[in-house]
């Protein structure tokens, strides 16, 4: 049953801390029920030491709503104004979907596997 459904939010976040980014994985569905729980991360996220890189871990996340794909520009912005650069991993499927068909696929850092985002981290620590 569907967040829509019940009311409850279905989304699972999880953080952790490399040497050079923030990597956050989300579970479960990204829409209008859930953005409390995913804005609360994000808050302790912000209060972290600034991290070269914002990692979020997207091959889990089985639903994007407006409001998830609205999050996600407004954390692209925030990033961008901090001087975090925000990569999108392990991309496929629905989320692949919603963002080709939203038109933001190239507005974002993208990519279909979520080692190829770590690695990019890596590379440039």
């Amino acid at each position: 049953m569907s967040s829509e459904a019940t009311g409850k939010p279905t989304l699972t976040v999880t953080a952790g801390l490399s040497r050079n980014a923030i990597i956050v994985r989300l579970e479960g569905e990204l829409d209008v029920n859930a953005l409390p729980t995913f804005q609360e991360h994000l808050q302790q996220i912000w209060e972290l030491l600034p991290q070269p890189f914002l990692i979020l871990d997207l091959s889990e996340v089985s639903f994007c709503d407006s409001m998830g794909m609205n999050e996600l520009v407004h954390l692209m912005q925030h990033c961008e104004a901090g001087g975090t650069r925000l990569v999108l991993g392990g991309v496929q499927g629905v989320m692949a979907r919603v963002l080709s068909i939203t038109g933001l696929r190239h507005a974002f850092e993208v990519y279909a596997r979520i080692d190829d985002a770590l690695r990019l981290a890596v590379t440039h620590a």
